[in-house]
């Protein structure tokens, strides 16, 4: 029993930390998100505009930041961007080094959403007088946006456990506070599986809203 007491007191004494740790990764997730999303949407509705010099544009930094490490652009944020005068603090840095990361992959995900929808649709719009852009906000958005949102509830959960790679650039995220935790107390094992059981929590209702949503598009097709 006395060893049960002693493991309890030490797995409270170290959630206590670790729950501050978790509310930086939920900041670092929303903010993150939102960046991505709205890059995303942004990109994905102007490559419907079919001017090439901007598709070209929009290409080239989808194909770049899909194709570079997370934790390299959190470098570029944190130190490289100091070479030009600009310091950001590591929860900034980490937020727009994801974000941008992100933005790459939701253009995508929206882009495939918008063209998932029949021709017709745009063409209908216009049958009763509605602008391109009237069509887009009012016909082809709602409809894109139900069809993206299971893949974008799956690029949060993969999110929420990226913000790691925060811990690089000392934003005090989760693994961040874990880290110096385990340096201070040398209660690894007990430290890291209350880290696992804190993303479980944090992804699991997630993942299972996603499934629920993918059930209901299942439902509408």
């Amino acid at each position: 029993m006395e060893q049960f007491g002693d493991l309890f007191t030490r797995s409270a004494s170290h959630l206590e930390v670790l729950l501050q740790g978790a509310g930086v990764t939920v900041m670092i997730t929303l903010g993150s998100f939102v960046m991505a999303v709205t890059i995303g949407l942004v990109l994905a509705v102007a490559r419907t505009w079919k001017i090439r010099p901007l598709n070209a544009l929009i290409a080239i930094y989808v194909e770049v930041f899909r194709g570079l490490p997370t934790l390299t652009l959190l470098f570029i944020c944190y130190f490289g961007l100091t070479y030009v005068g600009i310091k950001l603090n590591p929860l900034p840095a980490a937020i727009i080094g994801l974000g941008l990361s992100g933005g790459a992959y939701c253009t995508e995900i929206f882009r495939s959403g918008i063209s998932a929808l029949h021709h017709g649709q745009r063409e209908a719009a216009a049958a009763i007088g509605m602008t391109p852009m009237r069509a887009m906000r009012f016909v082809i958005l709602p409809q894109a946006l139900r069809i993206t949102l299971p893949p974008l509830g799956n690029y949060a959960i993969g999110l929420i456990k990226d913000t790691a790679v925060a811990s690089a650039v000392a934003a005090p995220e989760i693994l961040f506070r874990a880290r110096n935790l385990s340096t201070e107390t040398f209660d690894t094992a007990l430290i890291y599986l209350l880290v696992a059981v804190l993303y479980l929590v944090m992804t699991f209702p997630l993942a299972r809203w996603v499934d629920h949503l993918e059930k209901k598009r299942k439902a509408w097709q």
